[in-house]
Parts: structure tokens; C-alpha cells; sequence
């Protein structure tokens, strides 16, 4: 290591004491590196130091000691002096590392998430495209979102993309073009984003909650199998019923935290009752899926239609509230944008009560400049992902926590998982998650209730234990810090905190 010898030749003639040197070396490297890799730089560089004056200093007592002592070579009487001297040393640095180094950890600040880096990357072409807007005055609908519909389109394999105002009224124009409402009632998952269960509630059709996969955390088919046998049957219309007389009309199965639902089940149980599939897409954008019958599809293009959200802090986020659906029917689609606009075709007829679900071209043009990064963020956030399980791995900690689980990575997709979060589970979650903001680490609980337990959905009737695997992802469950640019150094930080508290 040349570094160490140039230090060696710097400090060996200013100072013959090892301790001030060391001690001297340790000071500056960890003011200028305050990191790990510099510790253990600098403890290699220690015990290099180390041996050369510890092997002068028992030189120069063996010639002593021969001179009072002819009988016996100096070199044999010091030997074992020698190598207790540089034991004492080395164990004096492994003493070292072990107390600094989770000081070392404490100092560095990681985010749950940093959009800075990604805001100054694209800040000139964002401001041009405002400078257009104002100067255009067009600021509602218009070009600006056709040209991001456009694309969006077709990043995502889809005949139609219809721009709306937020993930949420995404959802909610969705059902009400579909003629979801009082007396209905619509099969979603508990474990998500209260928007999948309030925009059914909000249209007076009923939420029915079932559970998840423990592993993927999404809608269980299974599960959903199971509550269509149990507590459903058919009507004399031949209509699916569940046990209250509410006529279940659609499922809406949720792509949560990046990776996609079993599909090709979850659409053959719908086939086979009658049932309309919505995909809220809203974490998962660009996700893929290996089809049985349709090859690779993307999130929200499996089924008669998908939401978005583009919320800033989503995958492709944008300024603000903004949303889309995508669909592949031209009659579906033409109902879609009729209902953002008031349900209004032409301009102050109205032929149905719509919503003001419109996206406005500020938020469009934000988002059509991030669309062509999507795929490279996606491969940015894999690569987190996959240092997080390596450092999880060499650090013993996987029978300890349970690690994102990737069902179709074998089938060679590119974005198997897109990682709009990367969440963990363990029973001391709580405790964990104090223990890391302690740390100056950023962490969140997605989420510590099941809708079927929230307060507004009590009339439903759901009691604790209904659903098991919901219940237990949310006491269980942390997301730890996810975003393209978190370097090395940060997760390091973030691994060695989680590694502090569970030993």
C-alpha cells in the first residue's frame, strides 16, 4: 500500500511513539473520511505501522541484552516478547474498530427518500417547459397533457392513456364510468393506500376485504377464491351475490410497493364469475408480469383498465397531484374522459354527473420529461435492492428479518420489480424503527392498519383475526430507505444500524 509507507516515512521521524502516531493517523482520517472503509484503512495502515517499530524497538533490546547476555542470541530471547507486543496491538485494533464503528454509522444521515439529485438532473428542460406554459396561458387539459397521454401509452403497451388529477380520482372515475355504486359491492385487498377501499365506499358500493400473500404482500388468489366459494353465491339473474344481496361487480387487486399481482389467476376467477378486474397500479408503474396467454404485460394493462398515481414521491412523480388510467377499449376510454370533465361532451352538455378529475398541463410537461428515465430509475432502485439483500446476507441477518421476496425474476423480465419501496419485516418492528431514527435513518410503517380495522369501516363488521396475514404485515412490516441515487456508503449505514439493534 503505498499510501502507508508515504505515511510511514511522513510521521516515523517526528514521532517514535506508536500511540501518538496511531492515534494522530486515526484522528485525521476519521475528521477527513468519517466512514467505515476509512476505519478499516486505517487500522490496516496502524498494524503496518505497527510492525516495523515494534520490530526496531525489540532489535535494538535484543543487542542490549546480548551484550549483558552473550550466551543467548537476541533474536531468540525477544522472539516471543516480539509477537506478544504485536499481538496487544492487533487486539487493540479490533478493540478499536468495534467501539468506533457504530459510532461511525451513527454520523451519517440516510433519507427514506432524497428527490434532489433527480430535480437538478432535469431542472433546465422543467423550467423551459413551464416558461412555454405561462407564455401559452394553456394551463388546464391541452396539448402539453395529449402529448404526455401519448407517451405514456405507449411506455406502457396501452391503446389509451387518459390523464387525471391524482391516483385517487383515477380510481374513482374508473368505477363511476363503470357504473359502480349503491347496492354493489367490489373484492379489493386490505393491505393498501386507503384510496382503494375509499373510492368504493365513496360511490356507496361496499368494500370487501380479503387477505394477502404473507411473501408478496398483494392480493391473495387463494384468498380470493376461497371468499367467492364461502361467502358468495348466484342469484336467479345468474349474478354474483356476496352473503348481504350486494351484487359484487368488480375486483380490484393492488400492485403493491412495485411488483405485480398473480395475475393470470386473479383473471381467471374474475372470468369465470363475471367480473370486472381494475388494477390500481398506483405503485407500480412499468412493473411486468409474465402472462400465460398474453406474453409480458405491464402493471395496469392486464385487466379492462388501470390507475396511476404520480404523486411526487412515486417512481415517475410529478410537482404535485396527478393520476392516469390506461385501457386498451375505445368506447371504455371515450367514457373515461368524459367523466374527468364533469361528464361533459361537448362543451356544457352533460349527459352523466362526472367529476373535475382534469390533469393540468404544469404536471403533465413534469412528467412527460421524466418518462424516458422510468426504465433507468427502475434498474437503479434493482441495484439497491440487490446490495441490500448482499450486505443483509453477508451480515448473517436474513433468519432474522424476511427480505422483499421477487416471484417472477426467473422468468428474466427486466422490471420484475420496480422497488417504489423496500420493505422488510420483523416482529421487533416498532423497536427497529426507533432504533433507526435514533440513527438519523429514515424509515416508514406502510401501513399500521388494515382497512378492514380502520375506524370509518367498522359498520362493515370485520373483527381482529378476519384477516391474519394483513393484520400480521402490519404490525411486521418497514420500509427502508429507496431512491436511484442512495449510494453505497448510505446503505452500508443502514445495514450496520439494523445489525447493531438485532445483536
Amino acid at each position: 500500500m503505498p499510501l502507508v509507507r508515504r505515511e510511514r516515512e511522513l510521521f516515523a521521524p517526528a514521532a517514535d511513539d506508536l500511540r501518538i502516531r496511531f492515534f494522530f493517523l486515526l484522528g485525521v482520517n476519521l475528521l477527513v473520511h468519517p466512514n467505515l472503509d476509512a476505519l478499516s484503512f486505517l487500522l490496516e495502515s496502524g498494524a503496518e505501522i505497527a510492525r516495523p517499530v515494534l520490530e526496531k524497538d525489540e532489535e535494538t533490546k535484543g543487542e542490549k541484552d546480548e551484550q549483558n547476555r552473550p550466551e543467548k542470541r537476541a533474536d531468540e530471547s525477544h522472539a516471543a516478547t516480539l509477537a506478544d507486543r504485536l499481538w496487544t496491538v492487533n487486539a487493540s485494533f479490533r478493540s478499536v474498530r468495534q467501539r468506533v464503528a457504530p459510532m461511525l454509522r451513527c454520523r451519517m444521515r440516510v433519507p427514506l427518500l432524497d428527490l434532489s439529485a433527480q430535480y437538478e438532473r432535469l431542472a433546465d428542460p422543467i423550467r423551459r417547459e413551464f416558461d412555454e406554459i405561462l407564455r401559452t396561458q394553456s394551463f388546464i387539459l391541452g396539448p402539453k397533457v395529449e402529448e404526455f397521454e401519448r407517451a405514456l401509452a405507449e411506455h406502457c403497451g396501452a391503446r389509451h392513456a387518459i390523464g387525471v388529477s391524482s391516483g385517487t380520482d383515477a380510481q374513482l372515475a374508473i368505477m363511476m364510468a363503470l357504473g359502480i355504486g349503491a347496492g354493489d359491492a367490489v373484492i379489493t385487498s386490505a393491505y393498501t393506500f386507503f384510496a382503494t377501499g375509499g373510492c368504493i365506499a365513496r360511490l356507496g358500493a361496499t368494500p370487501r376485504f380479503v387477505d394477502i400473500d404473507p411473501a408478496t404482500f398483494n392480493l391473495s388468489p387463494v384468498a380470493l377464491e376461497e371468499f367467492i366459494g364461502r361467502r358468495c353465491r348466484r342469484n336467479r339473474d345468474g349474478r354474483l351475490i356476496d352473503d348481504e344481496g350486494r351484487i359484487v361487480r368488480a375486483i380490484v387487486p393492488v400492485h403493491l410497493f412495485g411488483l405485480c399481482c398473480d395475475m393470470d389467476p386473479i383473471n381467471q376467477i374474475a372470468a369465470q364469475n363475471g367480473l370486472t378486474v381494475i388494477e390500481d397500479a398506483a405503485q407500480a408503474i412499468g412493473a411486468e408480469y409474465p402472462t400465460a396467454a398474453r406474453g409480458v404485460r405491464q402493471a395496469g394493462t392486464m385487466s379492462a383498465a388501470g390507475s396511476f398515481s404520480f404523486y411526487p414521491s412515486k417512481n415517475l412523480g410529478a410537482a404535485g397531484d396527478a393520476g392516469a388510467i390506461v385501457c386498451d377499449d375505445d368506447a371504455l376510454a371515450e367514457r373515461f374522459r368524459i367523466f374527468r370533465q364533469h361528464g361533459m361532451e361537448p362543451r356544457y352538455f352533460h349527459h352523466v354527473v362526472g367529476g373535475n378529475f382534469r390533469l393540468d398541463a404544469l404536471q403533465a410537461a413534469v412528467l412527460w420529461i421524466k418518462l424516458p428515465y422510468l426504465n433507468e430509475w427502475s434498474t437503479a432502485r434493482r441495484g439497491v435492492a440487490d446490495f441490500y439483500r448482499e450486505q443483509f446476507e453477508h451480515a448473517g441477518l436474513t433468519n432474522r428479518i424476511a427480505l422483499p421476496t421477487e416471484p417472477y425474476r426467473a422468468s428474466g423480465l427486466m422490471n420484475h420489480h420496480i422497488y417504489h419501496q423496500y420493505v422488510i419485516r420483523t416482529p421487533q418492528r416498532d423497536d427497529l424503527q426507533k432504533h433507526l431514527a435514533a440513527r438519523e435513518i429514515g424509515s416508514a410503517v406502510y401501513y399500521p392498519l388494515g382497512l378492514h380495522q380502520q375506524k370509518c369501516f367498522a359498520a362493515l363488521g370485520y373483527r381482529a383475526g378476519d384477516l391474519p396475514e394483513t393484520e400480521r404485515a402490519a404490525r411486521e412490516t418497514l420500509a427502508l430507505p429507496i431512491f436511484p441515487e442512495l449510494t453505497h456508503e448510505m446503505q452500508h449505514a443502514v445495514v450496520g444500524a439494523i445489525a447493531d439493534f438485532l445483536k
